[in-house]
């Protein structure tokens, strides 16, 4: 029937599979008729309305009944078992365990090959929101930690010059832990987009205390900035108060008039004229620690106007 309807084989189905994986972040819900996405990967497939609509019939003669399946639907299950044999991506009886919910997810052997078959490089891999089921199993870890009330943001034990997989798939964790904390905005001007593919998002998990310096992959740790906020922050225009308001450095007051803009926009002073609080996520054990917040004040924010800028 497969050869009657002309339909792709398991192996062409499974790439598109993979492609939708990527487009869909790395995970989708099982396959059900309502599922837009099953419409989509048939779309990828090039499949017609007789391809989609097939039917296939199983008498089951000891029982006296007949059980109609769709055929497309079929195919496409099959082609995800398949690459779940691979080990290219977990089952929803496996993912449910860890999510709570039953989606097919990717694994980062499924990641790399979905990359190639997407013509997306494997170097964007660490800027992409993409799940996988390794990272998530961070991401859930760093979640569910409790931060104590003293604790040292410098992490003595880290080492930055050799990136093991385990580090790599930690700083992965910890980036979307704290994107996903922050609802994918910037935390200081609210800023919240996406590439035209809905692959990637333009802000950016930001170490209070930086990397460089051995800071804690922790989501306390962190915050959600733009790039602009993100760099201004890295180099000590502005740091943050306990209350989560902004301080901006007293060196501001000596910029040239034509720095720090974007027409109108004052990249610094225009997010905090009001002295308002950053957006901070909900659950409270995933805000800065004070201890971050002291360690970025003492050590990076600029809090004098001598400098540059006189």
């Amino acid at each position: 029937m497969l050869k009657q309807l002309a339909l792709p084989t398991r192996q062409e189905v499974a790439q598109a599979l993979l492609k939708a994986l990527i487009r869909h972040g790395g995970i989708i819900k099982e396959f059900g008729s309502n599922e837009a996405v099953v419409d989509e990967i048939a779309a990828e497939c090039d499949l017609n309305e007789a391809q989609r609509a097939a039917y296939l019939e199983t008498i089951y003669r000891k029982q006296n009944r007949r059980k109609r399946s769709n055929l497309w639907h079929r195919l496409l299950f099959r082609a995800a078992d398949s690459l779940a044999k691979e080990n290219f991506v977990t089952r929803p009886t496996q993912t449910i365990g860890l999510t709570g919910r039953r989606e097919w997810m990717l694994t980062e052997k499924g990641f790399d090959q979905a990359l190639a078959l997407s013509n997306i490089s494997i170097g964007r891999k660490d800027q992409l929101a993409t799940k996988s089921f390794e990272v998530e199993r961070v991401v859930t870890k760093l979640v569910d930690a409790t931060p104590p009330k003293h604790c040292n943001p410098v992490d003595a034990k880290k080492k930055i010059i050799t990136v093991s997989r385990e580090s790599a798939l930690r700083l992965r964790g910890f980036r979307q832990a704290v994107i996903q904390a922050y609802n994918h905005r910037c935390a200081v001007c609210g800023l919240k987009i996406s590439s035209p593919d809905s692959i990637a998002w333009e802000v950016q998990a930001a170490h209070i205390v930086p990397n460089g310096f051995l800071g804690r992959d922790d989501v306390w740790n962190g915050i959600a900035l733009c790039h602009l906020h993100h760099w201004s922050f890295d180099v000590g225009w502005f740091t943050l108060r306990h209350d989560f308001t902004v301080e901006l450095s007293a060196a501001t007051d000596s910029l040239p008039d034509d720095y720090g803009k974007i027409g109108s926009y004052d990249v610094l002073r225009s997010p905090t004229s009001s002295s308002r609080k950053i957006t901070l996520p909900s659950k409270r054990g995933l805000q800065p620690h004070r201890a971050s917040i002291d360690w970025h004040r003492e050590n990076v924010f600029h809090d004098n106007s001598e400098g540059t800028y006189k």
